[in-house]
């Protein structure tokens, strides 16, 4: 006997044997497990009626283009199994094709942070975990209130040059000095702001409380935002990773923000069954919206 007790040993890594089998499989037969439970959850999902919601605000709302963006749903959160359960060469093999990547060559060249903005549409997800393999990046992770799927995100998440930091001031340090060194910082710009912490912007023509996180860290450390989206190839084939370049960010951050919102929905209409339409992106914690001005 050694004489240590188990707070003295190391801590033994985290494995899910069932879910690991699940993510082996062809990633076909993911993608349709996946889209078959969206579609059978379809009249059951509590968030079955934003989803038509934002949809109709959107002007998407049909039968095929609910049923799409349902068995979209369910596909995504299949997806997640292999992207974070794969080993990460498995992982990364899934990104088939690259677009717009001379934009992030070109920041790096010229010594400066990238801020990269995630959407929820596509694999969110694998985006991240690609370009942590390729130079340091520092994502927002606010932890799930279940320990076993913090674990399962953290263990998915944090491979290669990926961190997590908490979603307050001391993650908001973290990737202010990330930037300034020429790092990269993830963000979710599509997300709702918390009270004090956004603006009022349309989003498909009704105003959204968008955060300015993104304008903020931009303007403190000259790093560049560059849109990203890992767009889901049909038939399992894999993934192509977009990266879209914003305009130049000024000191007004409602116009950062407009902009912002509107690169968003150009993006969404070009891949739309794919975009998380069950967010409640018009949630108001920063208050009442903002009346539309009365026509003359």
């Amino acid at each position: 006997m050694s004489g240590q007790s188990d707070a003295d040993l190391p801590p033994r890594p985290v494995t899910f044997p069932v879910l690991s089998l699940v993510a082996a499989l062809p990633l076909l037969l993911v993608h349709a497990a996946g889209a078959l439970l969206g579609l059978l959850a379809l009249p059951f999902r509590r968030r079955s009626a934003d989803l038509r919601d934002n949809l109709r605000q959107a002007g998407l709302h049909t039968l095929p283009m609910l049923l799409r963006a349902a068995a979209h749903l369910g596909a995504g959160v299949a997806e997640l199994l292999p992207v974070w359960l794969r080993p990460l060469p498995h992982t990364l093999a899934l990104v088939r094709e690259v677009r717009g990547w001379e934009h992030v060559e070109a920041a790096r060249a010229a010594g400066r942070g990238i801020l990269v903005l995630t959407p929820h549409l596509g694999c969110w997800e694998l985006g991240g975990i690609y370009i942590g393999s390729r130079f340091p990046i520092t994502f927002l992770y606010r932890p799930p209130r279940q320990d076993w799927a913090d674990r399962l995100m953290r263990d998915g998440r944090e491979r290669g040059g990926v961190r997590l930091a908490t979603p307050d001031m001391k993650g908001v340090r973290a990737m202010l000095a990330a930037l300034r060194r020429g790092e990269s910082v993830g963000i979710l710009p599509d997300q709702v702001a918390s009270k004090g912490d956004g603006v009022w912007a349309d989003f498909f023509g009704r105003p959204a409380y968008t955060p300015t996180l993104a304008h903020r860290l931009a303007l403190s450390t000259g790093a560049v935002p560059l849109l990203f989206f890992c767009e889901r190839l049909a038939w399992g084939r894999g993934f192509r990773l977009w990266v879209e370049p914003l305009p130049q960010v000024t000191g007004d951050a409602a116009a950062f923000v407009a902009d912002l919102n509107r690169a968003i929905e150009r993006l969404i209409l070009r891949w739309p069954a794919q975009y998380l339409w069950t967010y409640r992106r018009y949630k108001t914690p920063g208050g009442a919206p903002p009346l539309p001005e009365p026509r003359p």
